[in-house]
Order: structure tokens, then C-alpha cells, then sequence
């Protein structure tokens, strides 16, 4: 079971919690970096569009495993321009569970291939 933490002093954030704390954890499940690279080979050349094909692939994922984004306590994601902040939030919203995961967003200086404008990469228990 997943219980969100939010500090009692301020607003609870709206795409992420403060702290995730799991209990009664059978398994741990640590989820490689998703990039907006569909099964043919195809990327999107927007942020958003990759972005949603980042979450379908981390879905993937966790359905091969048993699980879904429900089972998400930890999330990393990476943007390679500042910019693409606003248009990754649009795109992502409904793709993480409720309440969210603990979550980390960085800006990075570039991904592993030039086309690639956002990853996410995730810790699911179950």
C-alpha cells in the first residue's frame, strides 16, 4: 500500500507528493529511463507527443511486469530544455496515478540520442 506525504504547512502539490511511503512491499521494481521512441522506431519531434509515447512505453513496461502506473512510489524525469516545461505538464497530466508519485525534474544538457526530448524513468512496488 502507497500513502502520499505532502508537508501540513503548505498546499499539497498537484503533479507530485512530497514523499511516497510503501508498505507491505512483496517486490521493488526499478524501471529503466522511457524515451518517446514508439515500437517502429518513430519519434516525435515535439516534447509532447514524446512524452506520451514516454508514459505508453513506461506502462509497457509495467504491465510486463504485473503492474501499472498505480504502482509507481518514485519518479525521475528528464527534459532537455527548460521550455518544454509547460507543454510536458499539458501532456503528462492523467498519465501518472492519484495520488502522484514522489517525483524529480531535471533539466539536463541532452539525452542519449539528439532527437530525444524527455525521459522517464520510474520505482514501482508491488
Amino acid at each position: 500500500m502507497m500513502k502520499a506525504i505532502n508537508l501540513s504547512d503548505r498546499p499539497a502539490p498537484e503533479v507530485y507528493s512530497h514523499a511516497v511511503e510503501a508498505t507491505g512491499i512483496g517486490r521493488i521494481l526499478f524501471v529503466s529511463g522511457q524515451v518517446g521512441v514508439a515500437a517502429d522506431g518513430s519519434v516525435a519531434s515535439d516534447v509532447a507527443g514524446q512524452a506520451q509515447q514516454a508514459a505508453a512505453n513506461l506502462d509497457a513496461v509495467l504491465a510486463e511486469a504485473g503492474m501499472s502506473n498505480a504502482n509507481i512510489a518514485k519518479c525521475t524525469i528528464f527534459l532537455t530544455d527548460e521550455a518544454n516545461l509547460g507543454p510536458f505538464m499539458q501532456a503528462a497530466a492523467g498519465a501518472l496515478p492519484s495520488p502522484p508519485p514522489a517525483t524529480t525534474l531535471v533539466i539536463v544538457k541532452a539525452l542519449a540520442d539528439p532527437r530525444l526530448l524527455v525521459e522517464i524513468e520510474a520505482i514501482a512496488v508491488g
